[in-house]
């Protein structure tokens, strides 16, 4: 087991007014069409046939169906090359978030805020840090020191099981290896899984995606990074980390890779 996480909301109904992260009002339907390549999808847009910007590079098949519902944002600027961002998907019995930049915003609005008791007690949050020859996420820095956090988002799900990656990613393995050196350089260093998406109650890194991933979790774990799952509640109008899940080895929960 590469970490027990117990499940559970980590926030109160009240306290949700404070730091939920609002989509805003000006979302749009569409349905969706095709994946032209990484970072670009075609959708029907009030019957007309657009490009909209996917701002994420996993595969995404399980979301990415012809035919589905999907919400957009207009986006407006000079050097655009598309007049939409792709943001939620709809799956039929609930929704999810596309876009892999939310993850960061969701643990830094959750830090800030004090509703992740774990990274308590720290006075400064500082987001996109360099460590190294690596970009992190958040760096949290207080009286007891510095603490390096990389979020990373899940979107893929199977039988319950929050899964990532759902390709291969050198440059997320990269970002595991960081997190030991911090905490060779005396630091405190954690990843925190963000499955952007209701349906999940357990987390497992996808080992047959991505093996080499699969092994830097273990090494890493092992050295002492910290290592945490939540899922997320996604309407149309927010998105908001919901229940913290525990970790399970693949195998464990989904059978030998």
């Amino acid at each position: 087991m590469l970490l027990g996480v117990k499940s559970g909301c980590y926030h109160s109904l009240a306290e949700n007014r404070r730091y939920i992260l609002n989509l805003g009002g000006d979302l749009e339907e569409g349905i969706f069409l095709e994946r032209v390549n990484r970072f670009l999808a075609r959708v029907e847009v009030n019957e007309r046939e657009v490009g909209v910007h996917v701002a994420n590079s996993g595969r995404m098949k399980e979301l990415f169906v012809p035919g589905s519902r999907v919400l957009v944002r207009p986006v407006t600027g000079e050097h655009r090359k598309t007049k939409f961002d792709l943001v939620l998907v709809d799956m039929g019995s609930a929704l999810a978030s596309a876009d892999a930049r939310m993850p960061n915003a969701l643990v830094a609005e959750a830090v800030a805020n004090g509703h992740l008791q774990q990274f308590a007690g720290y006075l400064e949050i500082r987001r996109e840090v360099t460590f190294g020859d690596s970009r992190l996420d958040l760096m949290l820095e207080g009286p007891g020191g510095r603490c390096y956090i990389e979020a990373k988002s899940v979107t893929l799900v199977e039988k319950g099981v929050g899964l990532f990656p759902d390709a291969p990613t050198a440059r997320g393995a990269k970002h595991l290896r960081t997190l030991e050196a911090v905490l060779e350089a005396g630091h405190r260093a954690a990843v925190v899984f963000v499955i952007q998406r209701p349906d999940a109650s357990q987390f497992a890194t996808s080992d047959p995606s991505d093996p080499n991933l699969a092994d830097a979790l273990r090494s890493a774990v092992a050295a002492g990074v910290e290592a945490y799952a939540y899922n997320c509640q996604v309407t149309e109008q927010l998105i908001r980390l919901d229940q913290s899940l525990p970790i399970r080895p693949y195998a464990e929960v989904l059978g030998d890779a």
